[in-house]
């Protein structure tokens, strides 16, 4: 089956078992990532993060963008459309509903080269792999996205702990990660 073909295909499956995650179910799913994610913050030097804002069927990211921006992270998110574009988190209220119903940061568009600025990643994922490999919603914008981070940036994926796999499928363009946190704890590269 041709990569595409299986991107598709596991796509379906994980969509079609997240809708049936209950809002409680993703609730404490999101709070468990959260207490992992800043745990894994809290151990690096503070400086610039670069995060998204989840939307459905996703774990959510609102109070982790804001505990990180209180602990003086700068938080980067991404304003989605064709080009690579990122904005800094000045609080909710200066949000505005974007491309997809995502949320993004109405202030000045910083551009693609931003990301350089970010030490640490957290991205989103349909699936991950116990390899590192990362499978996205379909656009690419991460794998387009990731080719402005720094060599010594840690990108970490947020996902649920029953959307882990051995390994997912892959193309030339994908870019996989250094780690990934579930609500069962975080799994490094290096460790």
């Amino acid at each position: 089956m041709p990569s595409d073909a299986q991107k598709d295909s596991l796509r379906s499956r994980v969509s079609a078992a997240r809708s049936r995650v209950t809002d409680g179910e993703w609730s404490a799913v999101s709070r468990a990532m959260t207490r992992s994610a800043l745990n894994f913050a809290d151990a690096r030097p503070t400086a610039t993060v670069a995060l998204y804002a989840s939307r459905a069927a996703e774990p959510e990211t609102g109070e982790l963008i804001t505990e990180l921006a209180r602990r003086g992270w700068r938080v980067l998110l991404p304003v989605i459309r064709r080009a690579v574009d990122w904005a800094e988190f000045g609080g909710w209220d200066e949000m505005a509903v974007g491309w997809g119903g995502i949320p993004q940061p109405t202030g000045p568009r910083l551009g693609a080269p931003a990301l350089a600025s970010a030490s640490l990643i957290f991205v989103p994922c349909t699936a991950i792999g116990r390899d590192f490999s990362r499978l996205g919603t379909g656009g690419g914008w991460y794998d387009r996205a990731l080719l402005h981070r720094t060599a010594d940036a840690a990108v970490i994926a947020l996902v649920r702990e029953a959307d882990v796999f051995d390994t997912v499928p892959t193309e030339p363009h994908d870019v996989a990660v250094d780690g990934y946190i579930t609500e069962a704890g975080a799994t490094f590269k290096d460790s």
